[in-house]
């Protein structure tokens, strides 16, 4: 089997379009130049436009206040932000989710995650997921639709308001699967990378994809040079089936080979992201299988207990001693291995959860 062949089915549905004009948080400086230069107006404007809402996180036209008054009245009258902030949790570890309302009534959501020295910020890329791992909220509905460019900037740019400055980190491992959605991903992640705009270096940005091959070699075609997580959560094909039930079967080696090809073009490790379920994946047979397919291989394993999720409550973590020894059995065969502490879970952290939560209680 080639490389190409095995990957995640269906292509997500277009992404619907917005009332108005279009959103100013997914435009480039060139397309923002245009649609001023349509309204009537100079095109150096465009920058000041642009700086607003890239630098400074200011989405809505009638807050920028280094433009005349009648402009600023002109662009609010057809242009509307992407998103809506409608809620946020704080956790008692500084873990904060955001719940985002799109246009269409949709909810999306992303989640700051405070550590030592940086501000990392989870970001969604799709309405829901077609990947539906039995620990994630995000794929209970399935796929809804991918994000636009808009929808998924803005996030970043919420956050960065709410912190008063910008996040340090990006992580693309909210709700969805990136890759599935890459175009707009991309788009998006080459804005946060403009000098002009956020200026993030992609050694900061991270994407994560859950069983896409071929859309790892596109990405490493784009020559972005961000990091890549590959979210594997299981060493063999019939435990990721189970686990991962909308990845493509018989493809766990043939993803963990597209991530060593990624490695390899960017000169960076590769990290594998393995959720610990107790009775699950958590054997010491599990962790042997996970080091074949990884040592010498430029991949890091980043071991995650599971954070419990209200629509699985008979999905448990594995005891502090049981995910300690499965992380040192990996280190015995080579493996670099970090085994994360669990984040947020007073506030419904685990991915997709709050929204789900949401609009349960709507129903």
């Amino acid at each position: 089997m080639s490389p190409h062949e095995g990957d995640a089915p269906q292509p997500a549905p277009a992404a619907l379009p917005s009332p108005g004009g279009p959103p100013l948080a997914g435009l480039t400086l060139d397309e923002l130049r245009d649609v001023l230069v349509e309204m009537g107006e100079k095109p150096f404007r465009a920058k000041q436009v642009y700086q607003s809402v890239q630098q400074r996180g200011v989405i809505d036209p009638g807050e920028m206040t280094n433009l005349p008054t009648a402009l600023r009245e002109r662009m609010a009258a057809t242009i509307r932000p992407a998103t809506q902030l409608v809620e946020t949790q704080a956790s008692e570890d500084g873990t904060t989710k955001f719940l985002f309302q799109l246009a269409d009534g949709k909810r999306i959501e992303s989640v700051l995650i405070p550590e030592a020295g940086r501000n990392t910020v989870c970001v969604s890329s799709q309405v829901g997921c077609p990947i539906a791992c039995v620990f994630c909220a995000s794929g209970v509905a399935g796929l809804i639709r991918n994000l636009t460019v808009a929808e998924i900037a803005e996030q970043v740019l919420h956050v960065r308001a709410h912190l008063g400055e910008r996040p340090s980190h990006i992580v693309m491992m909210g709700m969805g699967e990136p890759l599935l959605n890459i175009d707009n991903v991309i788009a998006a992640i080459r804005l946060w990378m403009d000098r002009d705009g956020l200026g993030f270096s992609p050694r900061r940005i991270t994407v994560s994809t859950a069983g896409t091959p071929s859309k790892v070699d596109r990405l490493a075609e784009s020559e972005l040079g961000v990091n890549l997580a590959i979210s594997l959560h299981a060493s063999d094909d019939e435990t990721r089936g189970r686990l991962v039930p909308g990845s493509p079967s018989g493809r766990t080696r043939g993803l963990i080979d597209a991530g060593a090809r990624y490695a390899r073009s960017t000169r960076r490790d590769v990290t594998v992201e393995y959720v610990l379920i107790a009775g699950e994946n958590d054997a010491p047979h599990h962790a042997d299988s996970l080091a074949s397919l990884t040592a010498g291989r430029h991949i890091h394993v980043n071991l995650i207990p599971l954070n419990p999720v209200t629509h699985r409550p008979d999905l448990k973590a594995p005891s502090g001693i049981a995910a300690t020894g499965f992380a040192n059995r990996l280190r015995d065969y080579g493996v670099s291995v970090t085994l994360r502490t669990q984040r947020g879970e007073d506030i419904a952290a685990a991915c997709g959860q709050l929204a789900l939560e949401r609009s349960l209680s709507e129903e």
